[in-house]
């Protein structure tokens, strides 16, 4: 067995013993779940992988020559008998087994032309760490493929019509057979592009391409508390389908410009404050600045620093920092105390520093002994 597949038995989740029923259940079941039109963007490529993995098991299981070769040799027995499903898009995949499992209800269902959802557009929007704590209103300006105003997404000229294709008789897919000759494989027609039609007289101001480029400027709310790089997605504000059809959407991804204060750790905010030597000494209350305003429209709260306070210690203001997405609840605003030690001092300053400093000798002269008086008695001197 090849080293970069996997079983086709354990990717469908079946025995070797199961029916061909079963089988049939197994993938249909795994292709509901794995279909890229039902991910999430982040999850998209790994769903298509998977699906597109699926389909190919289900294609040998289903055959029961190349499902005998499989279990006689495993995957050499079957290798050049299998469609590629690397390039292929995965609507059309799903197209394969539209008959056999009751055809027009799936992805891009038997009979019907199939539209083209337009693309998705990517912006940055870029926030100060204020307007993340409160939320923000955003105009973004941009430019934007739109279905044509004059043909309505037909490409065609106004008083023409555009032509049923011949190929696929307006159906925007054609049927080819595949799997041995035992199914049909259903793909996006190659002469209308799965427009269904061909445009015989263009639409001047489009160029018979059903679109034009158009400025947009849209006006999009920020929610309180969006972190870094998190996305905003407005519907439908992505470039127009084909043929007028669903258009895309535009996610506005999210830029935190840098604080001169503030840093950010999950909710929490976190900040140092310098208080001088007597302050941490003898205890004061100072006051921190803060992204919330209070009643009376002061971004400041006071702190109390207690008498005797190292440099480095820790303080938390309950519910100062920034809201949860989810919950609303606030972070905490996390201060760090950090003890300044003056470059310049008067003379009065120097005397009593001095002062201080006598002191400080005395008390450890009396009450302490010194290293070196330490290590003497240690070794008995």
């Amino acid at each position: 067995m090849s080293a970069s597949k996997r079983d086709y038995y354990e990717i469908l989740g079946v025995a070797k013993t199961s029916s061909d029923e079963e089988i049939k259940r197994a993938y249909r079941k795994l292709a509901m779940k794995y279909h890229p039109d039902r991910a999430a963007d982040a999850e998209k490529h790994e769903s298509e992988l998977k699906f597109k993995e699926a389909a190919e098991a289900f294609e040998v299981l289903s055959d029961q020559h190349k499902r005998q070769r499989y279990d006689q040799f495993g995957h050499p027995g079957v290798t050049g008998q299998t469609q590629d499903y690397s390039h292929m898009d995965p609507t059309d995949i799903f197209s394969i087994f539209e008959e056999m499992f009751g055809g027009g209800g799936g992805a891009g269902g038997r009979g019907r032309q199939r539209q083209s959802r337009g693309y998705d557009l990517e912006t940055k929007v870029e926030l100060s760490l204020e307007e993340v704590a409160a939320g923000a209103e955003k105009t973004l300006e941009f430019e934007r493929q739109e279905t044509c105003a004059v043909c309505k997404g037909s490409g065609a000229k106004p008083g023409s019509k555009p032509l049923v294709c011949g190929t696929c008789t307006g159906q925007g897919r054609v049927a080819q057979q595949g799997f041995g000759g035992m199914f049909r494989m259903v793909v996006t027609c190659p002469t209308c592009k799965g427009r269904g039609n061909l445009v015989k007289e263009r639409c001047g101001p489009c160029g018979g391409q059903g679109k034009t480029l158009a400025s947009r400027v849209v006006t999009i709310k920020i929610p309180a508390g969006v972190h870094e790089g998190q996305a905003v997605r407005i519907a439908g504000e992505g470039e127009a389908g084909d043929s007028g059809s669903v258009p895309g959407d535009l996610h506005c991804y999210v830029v935190v410009k840098p604080h001169p204060i503030f840093t950010r750790h999950n909710n929490d905010l976190i900040c140092t404050v310098p208080i001088q030597f007597t302050q941490a000494a003898l205890g004061a209350s100072v006051e921190v600045f803060t992204l919330q305003k209070d009643k009376d429209s002061k971004n400041k709260e006071p702190i109390d620093i207690p008498a005797g306070t190292q440099h480095g210690e820790v303080f938390k203001l309950k519910g100062k920092g920034l809201p949860d997405l989810r919950s609303y609840r606030n972070g905490d605003l996390v201060v760090q105390i950090v003890i300044e030690v003056p470059k310049k001092l008067s003379e009065k300053q120097r005397e009593l520093l001095r002062e201080l400093a006598s002191i400080d000798d005395s008390s450890v002269n009396e009450d302490r002994k010194g290293i070196g008086d330490k290590i003497k008695s240690m070794f008995g001197g």
